[in-house]
């Protein structure tokens, strides 16, 4: 399948303080409309057109640019795929090295004022949740994140996990705090300035890019209180205990290489701050497909 877009490089727009190329002027920073970017990868998940319903479903007053990067898929996804060729505006099938070269895919040939990325087994939390976000960027901040409930693969109706996220301040990274990866989203011309994912990290890419993106870059970031995706267990990061030994290896190096100081009990903390999401609960949180 042919590419219908080709990524470009942002042009020079001078230095901020601390040697980080600064903001372009545009694009859209509180104007009428924004146009937004969702990016979902898939291989071998026919599942993924309940994530694509869930995103044409969106109650937004703005421009939807839908693109889907799929890693040649053998199973019947690309017919499933085939049903929305004409409201995605890419589609590609073809080898690649991972979910996070995938992604870069997607954010290359992203042209929307701001981007996010939604996994092909996961499902936007309400029909009002890119209007949300599209609200809090009109306060000209560069990143906002929401929050997220992990949900039963067969049954996303059912939450087992709340993931109730903060505004972030110095010093969190360092104690693994992150913030939850499927509800984040940013101005593509950060992607521009400070870099995509880096594939080095198979496992914990976007840890790495986050913190390399808040909290050595300081871009000006928003967290919006409110369950913006339910995410089906069972990701990369958390499928298996050597899984998620290695995600966490993965964020301690992520942190040593950018200079933040770790404790030794980094990766331990870091595990059992998970421990508190199981008890917490999500207040407000429609039911798929309800409609609100």
């Amino acid at each position: 399948m042919p590419l219908q877009h080709s990524g470009r490089a942002g042009p020079d727009h001078g230095v901020e303080k601390g040697g980080w190329p600064a903001p372009p002027p545009g694009p859209w920073r509180g104007g009428p409309r924004l146009k937004l970017s969702i990016v979902t990868v898939v291989r071998n998940n026919p599942q993924v057109g309940e994530a694509l319903d869930s995103i044409l479903a969106q109650r937004f007053d703005g421009e939807l640019e839908l693109i889907v990067i799929d890693g040649a898929s053998t199973d019947g996804t690309l017919e499933v795929l085939e049903r929305y060729r004409s409201r995605l505006a890419v589609l590609v099938s073809e080898p690649d090295g991972g979910l996070y070269e995938a992604m870069n895919k997607g954010l290359a040939r992203a042209t929307g004022d701001v981007v996010g990325t939604l996994n092909s087994d996961d499902l936007y939390a309400g029909e009002d949740a890119l209007q949300a976000v599209a609200d809090a960027f009109a306060e000209g901040v560069d990143a906002v994140w929401g929050d997220l409930v992990y949900v039963r693969r067969d049954d996303p109706g059912r939450v087992v996990r709340t993931w109730r996220s903060r505004p972030f301040e110095p010093g969190l990274f360092e104690r693994g705090w992150m913030p939850p990866h499927p509800a984040f989203f940013a101005r593509r011309d950060v992607y521009e300035r400070f870099g995509a994912f880096d594939i080095a990290y198979r496992i914990a890419a976007d840890f790495e890019l986050l913190l390399r993106l808040l909290a050595k870059a300081g871009i000006p970031s928003r967290h919006l209180p409110k369950v913006l995706v339910r995410m089906r267990t069972g990701g990369a990061s958390n499928r298996s205990p050597g899984a998620i030994l290695r995600a966490n290896l993965e964020c301690w190096r992520a942190c040593r290489r950018h200079g933040l100081k770790v404790p030794p009990w980094f990766i331990p903390r870091k595990i059992l701050s998970k421990i508190p999401q199981l008890f917490a609960d999500a207040p407000g949180l429609p039911p798929p497909g309800s409609g609100r």
